[in-house]
C-alpha cells in the first residue's frame, strides 16, 4: 500500500507540471485498441490521466488463494505524431505506430518479485523471498486489417532471471477510431528454464526448508491464455476500463508443488480522470 500511495503521489507531482494539458474532444487514437491507452485526444503534446483501478486476482503465480488489490491507473503521456513517449506507474516506455498497420512499443518495467507472506495459507514458507528487479518489455502488433479489427502481436519480456514470449491474435469490437470499445486476445505463452524455475522451481536449499519436492523445470510453452479488454468514455473526462484474463498452465508447470492451481485468473476494473 505504501508503494501505491508512493506511486500516486509521483504523478500528482507530474500533474504539476502539464498545467498546460489540452481537454479537447476526443479525435483519433494512436490505434483504436482499448489495451493501448491514448490520453492525447489525437493531438500533439503532453496528456495526463490519473485514476485508480480494483483487481480481484491470483495472490501469486498458480495459487490458489484468491484477493483484492488496489492499484493505481494512468499515466503521462507526450505525444509526438505517430510516437508516444510516457511514464505509467513502475514503466517507462515510447510507443509508436510504423505504415499505419505495425504498432511498437518498448518499456524498461519493474518487476515486483515473490515474497513468501504472498500466501496467507503459507504455502510458500522456506522458499524465500524473491529480489525485485527491472524487465525489458518489447512488443509489436501488426494489423491485418486497415482498421485493426484483427491483428497478430509478439511480446518478450527480459529480465535478470530470465526471458517470458507470447505469441498470439486479437479481434476488436465496435467501431470507435478513439480507443474505446473492446476487444479480445488469444495467446500462447512460452519461457525458458530460468523463468520457469523463478516462478514454479524448488532448489534443494528450498526443498530442505520447505519440505517441498526438489522441482527444476525446462523452457518452452508455458500456458494458454486470453484475455478481454474494455474502455469507456463516462464523459469528456472520466473513463471507465475493465480487464478480465485466463492462463492455463501446461502439465509441467501444474506438476510443481508451487502450483496449486492449473490457472492463473484476473478481474479488474476502475476509472481515470483525463486532464
Amino acid at each position: 500500500m505504501k508503494k501505491i500511495l508512493k506511486l500516486s503521489l509521483i504523478m500528482l507531482m507530474q500533474l504539476s507540471v502539464l498545467s498546460l494539458v489540452s481537454a479537447q474532444t476526443n479525435e483519433a487514437a494512436l490505434v483504436p485498441l482499448p489495451s493501448v491507452d491514448d490520453f492525447t485526444r489525437g493531438q500533439d503534446g503532453w496528456a495526463f490521466g490519473l485514476g485508480l483501478g480494483i483487481e480481484y486476482e491470483t495472490e501469486y503465480e498458480g495459487s490458489d488463494e484468491f484477493g483484492f488489490e488496489s492499484q493505481p491507473a494512468g499515466a503521462i503521456q507526450w505525444r509526438d505524431g505517430d510516437n508516444i513517449y510516457y511514464f505509467a506507474g513502475e514503466a517507462l516506455g515510447w510507443r509508436g505506430k510504423r505504415s499505419e498497420t505495425w504498432l511498437f512499443d518498448v518499456l524498461l518495467g519493474f518487476d515486483e518479485g515473490r515474497e513468501e507472506a504472498d500466501s496467507d495459507d503459507g504455502f510458500l514458507d522456506g522458499l524465500g523471498d524473491q529480489e525485485e528487479g527491472f524487465e525489458l518489455v518489447i512488443q509489436a502488433r501488426y494489423s491485418l486489417t486497415s482498421d485493426w479489427r484483427y491483428w497478430v502481436v509478439s511480446r518478450l519480456v527480459v529480465g535478470d532471471e530470465g526471458n517470458l514470449g507470447l505469441l498470439g491474435m486479437g479481434y476488436r469490437f465496435g467501431e470507435q477510431l478513439d480507443g474505446t470499445g473492446s476487444e479480445i486476445n488469444l495467446v500462447a505463452v512460452f519461457h525458458d528454464s530460468d523463468y520457469a524455475n523463478k516462478g514454479f522451481g524448488i532448489n534443494a536449499l528450498q526443498a530442505e526448508a520447505s519440505g517441498l519436492q526438489e522441482t527444476s523445470l525446462s523452457g518452452g510453452l508455458r500456458s494458454i491464455g486470453i484475455d478481454y479488454n474494455l474502455r469507456y468514455n463516462i464523459n469528456e473526462n472520466w473513463q471507465f476500463f475493465g480487464e478480465a484474463l485466463f492462463e492455463y498452465f501446461n502439465s509441467e508447470v501444474r506438476d510443481s508443488p508451487i502450483a496449486r492451481s492449473s490457472y492463473e485468473a484476473e478481474v479488474g476494473i476502475g476509472v481515470i480522470y483525463i486532464f
